[in-house]
């Protein structure tokens, strides 16, 4: 019977980065039931790093992993490439601009422009519908997989086990700990992490664990081949202020997204034609392309907490479950920092101080904060406006 302190279920970038923080400190075993890692939503990310994107708390943990995504490791490709990123907003939406400015505001990083210079950093955008933007400079692509990677022999290298094709079944917790039923065999650990992503409050459920709850939401995303003018590589990533399009170069081609969050059951998850078409029609209201084909397309889910917030920590009422779930669309960016995060809360260290000293409390991501929410709410019921849960975050 394979023994770890800590038992990881779930290959995915949230599951492989804890167990590169945690393998140096404690024995750490992680089971992905598909026979590869990251074959789900972390395969499927667009890859950027945006220090406007989400929450206060995203845009904290991103902050805090930027140093580590910008390391380079001699014999290791480099994990960011120069993009920028540029929001856009539209003419006949007044709003527009209330929006951008307070981006700006919020965000040191970003730039305010006026139309004329949005459209000088991307001229596909059509003058006539563009109002004006904000630029992020410092943005950055990602790549996924080779950071992926290095988490994954990060982990190897100080012990982890890594196990594919090996599917979580059932759990049992005695004196000892937690006795897993695995489809490779009986697994014992003192401490589970939940890190199944949209199959969180699954896994939660069988260690008698209330869900977060977490919600799953399909992301579009479509590769589509020039139309009246040619892609230049050099064009920012460029999002729609309401968050309704976004687009970047890939290659000669057009990665573009609708952005759209349709509720899901956790599932692989496929393309819709009706959102790829909408992908289409968005990104040429906003500019000039002319777009008219895909070459292909995919989808994959974005799984949130209870607030669009991840949660992280151990769960209130069930001895030896800790969560690391509901990281959205912001998983891969914030990674490095989740881990390290996580990994201080498992072995019972406080929170690195370079995290919180981005604003960071981890008690915003801990588990249980909507129940808590609603009794705090119900408390305080009889003419005082509920504050209960904050909602989606946009930016800013």
């Amino acid at each position: 019977m394979n023994r770890a302190d800590v038992l990881v279920v779930g290959g995915g970038m949230a599951g492989v980065s804890v167990a590169a923080a945690l393998s140096s400190r404690a024995r750490v075993t992680l089971i992905e039931r598909e026979p590869q890692l990251a074959h789900h939503t972390t395969g499927r990310s667009a890859a950027a790093f945006i220090e406007s994107y989400g929450s206060p708390e995203i845009r904290a943990l991103t902050r805090a992993s930027r140093a580590e995504l910008e390391a380079e490791i001699e014999g290791e490709p480099a994990l960011l490439a120069p993009r920028g990123q540029l929001w856009v907003g539209a003419v006949d939406r007044p709003d527009h601009v209330g929006l951008l400015d307070s981006f700006c505001a919020a965000v040191p990083a970003l730039e305010r422009l006026d139309a004329g210079a949005t459209i000088e950093l991307c001229p596909a955008l059509d003058p006539e519908v563009v109002s004006g933007g904000a630029y992020e400079a410092s943005a950055r692509d990602i790549d996924v997989l080779a950071l992926l990677d290095r988490f994954a022999r990060r982990a190897r290298a100080s012990g982890a086990q890594i196990r594919t094709d090996v599917g979580f079944v059932s759990a049992v917790r005695d004196s000892d700990g937690w006795e897993v039923e695995s489809t490779a065999g009986r697994l014992r650990a003192g401490v589970v992490v939940n890190a199944a992503g949209a199959w969180g409050d699954e896994v939660a459920a069988a260690f008698g664990a209330q869900p977060a709850p977490l919600a799953a939401l399909r992301r579009t995303i479509a590769i589509a081949r020039p139309g009246a003018m040619p892609i230049d590589p050099h064009w920012p990533l460029v999002v729609g202020v309401d968050e309704d399009v976004y687009f970047k170069p890939e290659g000669p081609n057009l990665l573009l997204s609708p952005a759209d969050e349709t509720p899901s059951d956790p599932c692989d998850a496929r393309p819709d034609e009706v959102d790829v078409a909408l992908a289409l029609h968005r990104a040429n209201h906003l500019t000039r392309l002319g777009l008219r084909s895909v070459l292909r397309t995919w989808a994959g889910l974005r799984t949130f907490g209870p607030d669009h917030n991840p949660v992280v920590g151990f769960d209130p009422e069930v001895e030896g479950l800790f969560w690391l779930a509901g990281q959205g669309g912001y998983g891969i960016q914030t990674a490095p920092a989740m881990a390290r995060l996580a990994a201080a809360l498992l072995v019972g260290e406080p929170a690195p101080p370079d995290i919180t000293a981005e604003g960071l409390d981890p008690a915003a991501l801990a588990p249980g904060r909507a129940a808590r929410a609603e009794r705090g709410n119900a408390a305080s019921a009889g003419g005082a406006s509920p504050q209960g849960e904050r909602g989606a975050q946009r930016p800013p």
